[in-house]
């Protein structure tokens, strides 16, 4: 997104404060639905020209439309990069080099890189073995770092799943769905929390997402009270999972995803 009005013109659709954004700072934000729910996450860097940003694969051409829509005045241009720039995650500790001139995303838990495609394969091979979606998502979930279209469904809103104050600012207004937002701030409480589980690791198993999880004093056939959005494998914690659950869940209840036995840490405070 280029052009003099892009920040101004961004911070009136997202949900995060922009006007004021200093080049190569990184943030977020989000797209909501009127309801509040959300639509699109974008994690963006301005470079002092243009904010760049990547959002999930697939989701580039509704959101596009969605800010044509919205340009009326403003002079702002808006590109589809995808087929000659890749996005390459750095984590925290890499002593990977970042080549002159690339933009990048400087976050706490990593970097992300803006590559040119055609430099993937040579930078691959100067930066050691790189490793795969799997490695990232593990990493992710760790985290505790919810992404769109895994710990979202169609009627999550931002407070379920820890996102204000990091992609979302409570002191600005005039966005999409940012009613919801001060009413569930102010006057209300979320219905759901994201959670994270540790799995038991003796399973072969490892419970896919939308395993539903019930209280494990109410056995397998008990009430559900919520699902699992991401399960992964990770290099020291083994089976963990990021799950959404019923906001009145005791926090030091014993849960059950599926069949396999998993204990939970807060990520949203009930």
């Amino acid at each position: 997104m280029s052009g003099s009005d892009r920040l101004t013109w961004l911070h009136l659709l997202l949900t995060q404060h922009l006007t004021d954004l200093p080049p190569n700072r990184a943030t977020e934000a989000l797209i909501l639905s009127a309801n509040g729910h959300i639509e699109h996450a974008l994690y963006l860097v301005d470079d002092g020209e243009t904010v760049w940003a990547h959002v999930e694969p697939g989701s580039q051409e509704a959101l596009i439309a969605y800010l044509e829509s919205m340009k009326f005045f403003y002079r702002v241009e808006v590109a589809d990069r995808t087929a000659d720039i890749a996005v390459v995650h750095l984590p925290a500790g890499s002593i990977a080099e970042v080549p002159e001139g690339v933009v990048v995303r400087e976050m706490p838990y990593g970097r992300d890189l803006f590559l040119p495609r055609a430099d993937l394969e040579s930078y691959a091979g100067k930066t050691g073995p790189a490793a795969g979606i799997l490695a990232y998502e593990a990493l992710r979930v760790e985290q505790h770092r919810p992404r769109v279209g895994f710990e979202t469904d169609h009627r999550t809103i931002p407070h379920e799943l820890g996102l204000i104050g990091t992609a979302v600012h409570l002191q600005k207004g005039c966005y999409r769905g940012q009613e919801t937002v001060a009413r569930v701030q102010n006057l209300g409480k979320p219905p759901r929390r994201l959670v994270f589980l540790h799995l038991d690791g003796s399973e072969v198993h490892l419970s896919p997402a939308g395993t539903e999880i019930r209280l494990a004093d109410d056995g397998p056939e008990g009430r559900k009270i919520g699902f699992i959005t991401t399960s992964v494998r990770h290099h020291e914690l083994g089976p963990v999972a990021l799950a959404l659950v019923k906001r009145n869940v005791p926090v030091d209840a014993r849960l059950l995803a599926g069949d396999t036995a998993a204990a939970q840490e807060t990520v949203v405070e009930p």
